[in-house]
């Protein structure tokens, strides 16, 4: 996972062949949001901002949007993860990933939390 970034708001980005950018939500924050009931994804072609909500998360306690670490465009969806939430649990980095982006700037990822500073963040 040393590849990965983190965000301040518990997405991560990995860069993938071919320059693309996988993203999810940190094992962290499906544990805090707990019993998953519900997720909204975004359509595949739309451009997303840093920061920008690029869906939503449900959970029996609140709802929370997903933001996009990065901007891009979305190019994939993990279309198969609202009907099996439980994934997200089980495989956050890996089977619970949420999208693709193809980034404007790849550069951009270098903004974001390491591993270690991201571990910091959510123990502080």
């Amino acid at each position: 996972m040393a590849e990965m970034k983190f965000a301040k708001s518990h997405e991560w980005v990995r860069p993938e062949a071919g320059g693309l950018a996988t993203v999810g939500i940190s094992k962290y924050a499906v544990e805090a949001l707990t019993d998953l009931v519900f997720m909204q994804l975004p359509p595949v072609g739309k451009k997303v901002k840093a920061g920008e909500s690029l869906g939503e998360i449900e959970s029996v306690k609140a709802v929370s949007d997903i933001y996009a670490p990065i901007s891009g465009e979305i190019v994939e969806v993990n279309a198969a993860l609202p009907g099996q939430l439980d994934t997200l649990g089980a495989d956050p980095y890996g089977a619970g990933w949420i999208v693709r982006i193809k980034p404007d700037d790849p550069a951009e990822m270098a903004g974001l939390m390491d591993q270690a500073a991201y571990d910091a963040t959510v123990k502080s």
